[in-house]
């Protein structure tokens, strides 16, 4: 969330700053002004909270002033008792009015970086850069849908009757290419000096709803129910990452902290209804290695934090032998907590088109400001010590089932699939190749074993 500050002009904020950006984000600016008006609502309501305490104190001196006289204070007592409950009714209408407040303010967007390109079609993302791999152009090369089913690595009808939709079962090379992408993803980010965690894979709702927006609970979160409160899947590592940290106070000099998040993650995939049916591209259920880094909020950190998670993706990518380019995402598709966000788009040939594999975020101190990550600041000689928040970051190194949808179409032979140089090592024997085990039937035009 952004800070109440923000919206008061008397407090040094600009509020038409962040009406601005609610226009870049092409969302509801009326409710700038609703917070504006609540948050005026609940200074009155503290004045008047306030004004009542103390009429309450003055009474209770002077009931203390009649006793010590002797004097019959029951009149002033039953004042007294009556403005005791007019205080606890102010302070419940006070509590009121900030909930309403708080909620209102947590709609609204992170304030949208001047970079970003504003519009409210992906189609007009800017491409940032490609990478120096040359894409596969060839034609009649296979889809990713078909190869998994040519080298029987997925099962995705008895996943389907099993599971439902998009349910699947990795089988054979598939879960070892799997596993090869997320030791190869954990390994790499380890020696950049990152701390691997694996998080926990579903949180309470009152956690989860500090990280997460309100519309991710109806087409994302899975809610999970039994005994005890109920809980919510995570739809990425970054939810259990950001909470690690909630109410911790931090010292300049403890920043950065680099993390390396593996978890499998949990999606509903409601908003994407009949996109990608087919295949593991988009799925309900993935292992994800995500980056995740916490700094301070003073001289441009998590800017270069920023670009240097989006170079560990690309080296990551490139050393896969993948063709890719990165985009400056436009406003209108940000979600709430990004200030930007770049996506890396990598190259599938059979489809002829890019789709994305990695998801770039700089939130500054918008996530950590709702759960209390604070950073420790000498408070001034004069005036009043600054209240200040660590800037969080985060950025896809690989959602593993859809880089291995790319890494399966851009390796493919006649015979079979290449296994990348990169992934080797963490295979069984260094297995380099993967033949396919089954072929089209031309009179059925159904999959049939190939005659061993």
């Amino acid at each position: 969330m952004l800070d109440i500050n923000l919206f008061r002009a008397d407090k040094g904020g600009d509020p038409e700053l962040v009406r601005e950006s609610q226009r870049r984000r092409f969302a509801d600016v009326a409710v700038v002004d609703r917070v504006i008006e609540l948050d005026h609502e609940w200074k009155a309501a503290i004045s008047h909270m306030e004004t009542l305490k103390m009429q309450r104190n003055a009474l209770n001196k002077q009931i203390g002033e009649k006793r010590k006289k002797k004097e019959d204070a029951t009149d002033l007592q039953e004042k007294s008792v009556a403005l005791k409950k007019q205080t606890e009714e102010a302070e419940v209408a006070k509590n009121e009015v900030e909930s309403q407040r708080d909620k209102a303010m947590v709609g609204i967007g992170n304030l949208v970086h001047d970079s970003v390109p504003v519009h409210n079609d992906e189609a007009n993302n800017v491409i940032v850069k490609k990478s120096a791999n040359p894409p596969r152009e060839e034609s009649g090369l296979l889809s990713h849908v078909d190869l998994v089913q040519m080298l029987d690595i997925v099962d995705l009808e008895q996943g389907t009757t099993v599971a439902g939709g998009r349910g699947f079962y990795l089988r054979n090379e598939g879960v070892l290419l799997n596993q090869a992408l997320i030791q190869y993803a954990l390994h790499s980010s380890y020696e950049r000096g990152s701390m691997p965690i694996m998080t926990p894979f579903f949180m309470r709702q009152d956690i989860m709803a500090e990280c997460a927006q309100l519309a991710q609970f109806d087409e994302e979160l899975y809610k999970v129910t039994g005994e005890g409160e109920d809980k919510y899947l995570i739809a990425t590592s970054e939810q259990p990452l950001c909470a690690m940290h909630r109410h911790k106070w931090f010292e300049e000099k403890e920043l950065p902290l680099k993390y390396v998040g593996y978890s499998t993650c949990f999606r509903k995939e409601a908003g994407s209804h009949g996109r990608d049916t087919l295949g593991i591209f988009r799925i309900h259920q993935f292992e994800k290695v995500e980056q995740f880094f916490v700094t301070s909020c003073h001289n441009n950190a998590s800017w270069e934090a920023f670009e240097e998670m989006l170079s560990n993706a690309e080296d990551f990518y490139t050393s896969l032998g993948l063709h890719y380019q990165v985009v400056n995402i436009v406003s209108g598709e940000l979600n709430n907590a990004a200030a930007k966000k770049y996506d890396l788009e990598a190259w599938f040939p059979h489809s002829r088109a890019y789709r994305e594999l990695v998801s770039c975020s700089n939130c500054l101190d918008y996530q950590s400001r709702r759960l209390e990550v604070r950073l420790r600041t000498p408070k001034p000689p004069t005036g009043e010590a600054k209240k200040d928040y660590v800037h969080m970051l985060n950025c896809t190194l690989s959602a593993t089932e859809r880089t291995l949808c790319c890494v399966l179409e851009n390796n493919q032979t006649a015979e079979g699939v290449r296994v990348p140089e990169a992934l080797q090592p963490f295979m069984p024997g260094k297995l380099s190749f993967i033949p396919f085990r089954k072929q089209l039937d031309p009179k059925t035009k159904k999959l049939v074993p190939i005659p061993k």
